[in-house]
């Protein structure tokens, strides 16, 4: 598979996914050997059963999702680049917003082997800043 088809795919997917909360589908763009970390000094996620454990688990915490925008991918080789952004309602009801960047590397077939998310949270729904967009 073409990767930058594969790393759109990966964009498009996190936004309808994020907001329905379905774990599974972001599941299945992971390939079964993969590894998944979620802030550099974190524990990894390994295979496709733990990546679904990590999103059942980041999902749960939230009670709504109000917005969720992933920018374009930059694609070099087999590894892709995305920033996103995201309105959401926590368990105890308060708004967050959450700021962040994925790295993810793919195997031929354009399932992901490696991930690497980097991302910040912030009290309150705040708007991307001014050229935030998809190019």
């Amino acid at each position: 598979m073409d990767i930058r088809t594969a790393a759109a795919r990966w964009a498009d997917t996190w936004v309808t996914a994020w907001r329905s909360h379905d774990a599974g589908a972001v599941a299945a763009l992971y390939a079964e050997d993969c590894t998944h970390r979620s802030l550099p000094f974190r524990p990894p996620y390994h295979g496709r059963a733990g990546v679904l454990d990590y999103l059942r688990d980041a999902f749960a915490d939230e009670s709504a999702v109000a917005d969720v925008r992933f920018n374009t991918p930059v694609v070099d080789g087999h590894r892709a680049w995305v920033e996103y952004w995201a309105a959401v309602v926590d368990g105890t009801g308060a708004e967050q917003t959450i700021a962040g960047s994925a790295f993810a590397r793919f195997d031929d077939a354009g399932l992901i082997t490696e991930t690497r998310d980097y991302w910040q949270s912030s009290e309150g729904h705040h708007p991307p800043p001014d050229g935030w967009q998809r190019a």
